[in-house]
């Protein structure tokens, strides 16, 4: 029996968007023939950076609604934290990867997806002592 249903769906989808954009540097690599390094190219200099991102992240903000599952936490709020990461990573990586010419919408796009994912990190962090203290359990 999963007794992590919820933090294991997470990991899963995140897993496989990870999966996607890590996919996309050694392509780009081999594309401009780039065995090291960004060569100066932009495209692959973002894509390095939007993956660098998401790896460092990703494993505490998935520990942390690991411990907020096992310590109780409602299920909606988890899946509450759950939804807004996914979409704070997405808005943060489309963003990056928007043309040159849109500007406004880079900088809002990651504005937008690095404080969602600052918010989802300090949520879920102040969550813990909080659900030991009074109890948010209710699902």
């Amino acid at each position: 029996m999963n007794t992590i249903p919820i933090t294991t769906q997470y990991a899963a989808i995140l897993g496989l968007f990870m999966a996607v954009l890590s996919i996309r540097v050694p392509l780009k690599r081999a594309k401009l023939d780039v065995l090291w390094g960004d060569a100066d190219d932009a495209d692959l200099s973002t894509r390095i950076r939007v993956f660098g991102n998401l790896t460092e992240y990703l494993p505490m903000l998935l520990l942390l609604l690991l411990c907020n599952e096992l310590t109780g936490t409602g299920a909606v709020w988890l899946h509450v934290a759950g939804v807004a990461l996914i979409g704070a990573r997405l808005i943060h990586a489309v963003s990056l990867h928007a043309e040159t010419g849109n500007l406004l919408w880079r900088r809002t796009g990651r504005a937008i997806g690095a404080m969602s994912t600052w918010l989802i990190l300090v949520g879920l962090s102040v969550a813990l002592p909080v659900n030991s203290i009074i109890g948010i359990s209710a699902s």
